[in-house]
């Protein structure tokens, strides 16, 4: 171990003159510690959580100051930091602690976690400094109204909108009092959630705790932050997502840092803003995809959340009108107890729900829109009230096949799926179909199968459902939702809305009178894991728009009424089908029962991985599957195009996950993961390879 004398510039009165930084390379066998020597100009600014230029390599870089130290390890003259990019300590040593976690959690490297948690640095941010010249955080209300009110306000309103669910009272005055309580929220149909939230989040922030609440998209965020504004000032929301732009997002996670950003609501990015003095951490719609990061290394917002509430000792809220098997699996162990409605809020809320019956609906084994559908509809328009038609898919035809031969109809450059764009059916020139995947008109198609050349839509999309609705509701106003025309609400007057999942609009002051859900055999049948898990999802979160049933309000959906998820749907039961779509996939060997771990990459670069791969000795015994080819429509390893789409292959890595021990395995697990990872690149293999732990699809 070399002494203080070995460090070049390390003036008398300097301590711990040794920096230990991370250079931000994303690169496997880069992501460890280096030590560089601290100049004496440098000593006050070059404190552990701060970004810094270094030399490596011979060339300069970014890097983390991680920690000041007295000595080192290296056998010879340190190399100085050339500067501090910022004064500002960007990554806390709570902050840190996390990276670490997830980097052996998602086998990532712990660059490209720093990458997902922290924004990219704005000069001009920094020089605009805090917000109101830097005023406390109940400073920024800007009010004549007393403390007290305030305080008292959100409280009352928590104690009322709260009074409908079973332990709600128990878990708020736990998490007033600062205990790390944990509880799973189940809402009714009809509930306004997001001043729920809000009611509660008020409440802790008045009472000197910061509050980090995390929704799924921004539709959701701007419901919460509406919410909030009753009983806060618009200065005292921090809002983080990427509608904000880079840098007031760089702004406004300063202010966070600082202690002044005491509310903070975002979307997936905001899960690890350091609130000063966490005291509660809410996340709502925790089963939605958007909350999974589409880059490595694919962090999950609910974990990363749940981890933040363990290693923090703070509150977690985990919202949704459904439960994701994995939520089950907490509340099973104990982690999450369950905030549910009373029967008598159900039965209030609850619209009349129900499924299609062939005994009185002759036409519904073949008609697209049955007559219950369409008598619904009617009713619900008569009632002067708008109806929702929620369908799976977005586009006018997005899938088409042989009209002799029913093959799916391909195209001829890159084999990817034909659609026919809006616009083309019922004009004069139909125009050409086109590719989803390159898009390329096939101007004249012939099928590979039969030789024919004619075209039959096989999957109906929102634009030509709306069509045929506008044809048979004449003089009946049709809104479309979804895709690049989102809308956010409409007006309580008669209507015919049609959008897909997660983009249908609130009704202004009011609910549907009907809702009706097309096509649930595609949603049904989709060649994936959490197929049944995301319907039942999608249409409870539809019956929750309608009105009660004392109001007339009804959900019609197209499907058997003997199928277990529609069933789960009638009897309003996301707490039975989440228990049993967890048992079904232990019995089968599926996550969250076991850790599934994919790893994609070619045949080359697999057999690379499997030979630089160790199994930690407390693992057991791992499971390999494959490997095969890559699931239709899963994206491909970076490095690999189109043309080289064949040589794509999946290796499946199947761990079991002892009982009360789930995150050392896991952790176990990712570590020798990235140690793989380390050495490929250490040996200078560089074929494409991309692991994800726990993917989100699983096909």
């Amino acid at each position: 171990m070399a002494d203080v004398s070995d460090v070049p510039d390390a003036a008398p009165g300097v301590t711990d003159p040794v920096a230990r930084v991370l250079p931000l390379l994303g690169m496997p066998h880069l992501d460890r510690l280096f030590d560089y020597a601290v100049p004496a100009k440098l000593a006050e600014e070059a404190r552990p959580g701060v970004k810094v230029r270094v030399r490596f390599a011979g060339r300069l870089v970014d890097a983390l100051l991680v920690e000041r130290r007295r000595t080192t390890d290296h056998v010879g003259t340190l190399a100085p930091l050339n500067r501090v990019i910022s004064p500002v300590q960007l990554v806390p040593p709570h902050l840190w602690s996390l990276v670490n976690h997830l980097a052996d959690r998602y086998a990532g490297t712990r660059s490209d976690v720093i990458r997902a948690l922290v924004p990219a640095r704005h000069a001009s941010a920094e020089k605009d400094g805090l917000f109101g010249g830097g005023a406390g955080w109940e400073e920024l209300y800007g009010s004549l109204v007393s403390r007290d009110d305030l305080v008292a306000a959100p409280r009352e309103a928590a104690a009322v909108g709260w009074a409908g669910y079973r332990h709600a009272d128990s878990f708020l005055r736990a998490v007033h009092d600062g205990r790390a309580a944990r509880a799973s929220w189940l809402w009714a149909p009809g509930e306004d959630w997001a001043t729920r939230i809000a009611e509660a989040a008020a409440s802790i922030a008045w009472d000197g705790g910061g509050v980090l609440v995390v929704a799924p998209d921004q539709r959701d965020v701007d419901r919460l932050v509406d919410a909030l504004r009753v009983f806060l000032s618009a200065a005292q929301i921090t809002e983080l997502t990427a509608k904000v732009g880079p840098a007031a997002r760089y702004r406004r996670y300063l202010s966070v840092l600082a202690g002044q950003g005491r509310v903070v609501v975002g979307t997936r990015s905001a899960a690890s803003a350091p609130v000063k003095d966490l005291r509660l951490i809410v996340l709502a719609g925790e089963a939605d995809d958007n909350l999974v990061d589409p880059r490595s290394p694919y962090l999950h917002s609910r974990e990363v959340l749940r981890l933040r509430s363990e290693l923090e000792d703070t509150a977690l809220l985990v919202g949704g009108v459904h439960r994701s098997a994995e939520v089950q699996q907490w509340v099973e162990e104990g982690f999450t107890p369950s905030l549910r409605p009373t029967p008598e809020l159900l039965k209030d809320r609850m619209p009349w729900i129900h499924a299609l019956d062939d005994i009185h609906d002759a036409h519904a084994g073949h008609a697209r829109l049955p007559s219950a559908g369409l008598k619904a509809m009617h009713r619900s328009l008569d009632a002067g009230m708008p109806c929702l038609v929620q369908v799976p898919r977005r586009g006018y035809a997005p899938a088409v096949a042989c009209s002799t031969c029913r093959t799916p109809a391909r195209c001829r450059r890159c084999n990817g799926p034909l659609e026919l764009p809006a616009g083309s059916a019922g004009s004069a020139v139909a125009a050409a179909p086109r590719c989803r995947w390159c898009g390329a008109l096939e101007g004249h198609f012939t099928c590979g199968t039969c030789g024919g050349h004619a075209l039959r839509m096989s999957v109906v999309g929102q634009e030509r459902t709306a069509e045929e609705l506008g044809r048979a509701f004449t003089g009946v106003p049709v809104v479309v939702s979804g895709g690049g025309q989102m809308r956010t609400s409409v007006p309580a007057r008669p209507g015919l809305v049609v959008a897909t999942p997660g983009s249908e609009p609130t009704v202004e002051d009011g609910g549907y009178g009907a809702v009706v859900v097309l096509d649930t055999w595609l949603t049904l049948g989709r060649e994936d894991l959490r197929a049944g898990e995301n319907a039942l999802r999608q249409w409870m979160e539809a019956a929750c728009l309608a009105v009660p049933r004392e109001r007339g309000g009804e959900m019609v959906v197209a499907v058997a009424p003997d199928d277990p998820t529609v069933q789960a749907l009638i009897r309003w039961d996301p707490e039975g089908a989440a228990a049993r779509e967890l048992a079904g996939r232990r019995e089968a060997g599926f996550p969250p029962a076991v850790t599934l771990v994919a790893v994609d990459g070619t045949t080359t670069s697999l057999e690379q991985f499997e030979d630089a791969w160790t199994t930690p000795e407390q693992l057991g015994g791992v499971e390999r599957l494959g490997p095969v080819e890559l699931p239709p429509g899963v994206r491909l390893p970076a490095g690999l195009g189109e043309p080289e789409a064949g040589q794509a292959r999946r290796l499946i890595l199947r761990v079991p996950v002892p009982p009360g021990a789930s995150g050392e395995t896991v952790e176990a697990l990712g570590a020798s993961l990235r140690a793989a990872q380390s050495l490929r690149a250490t040996r200078r293999q560089t074929d494409p390879l991309r692991i994800v732990v726990d993917p989100v699809r699983v096909g």
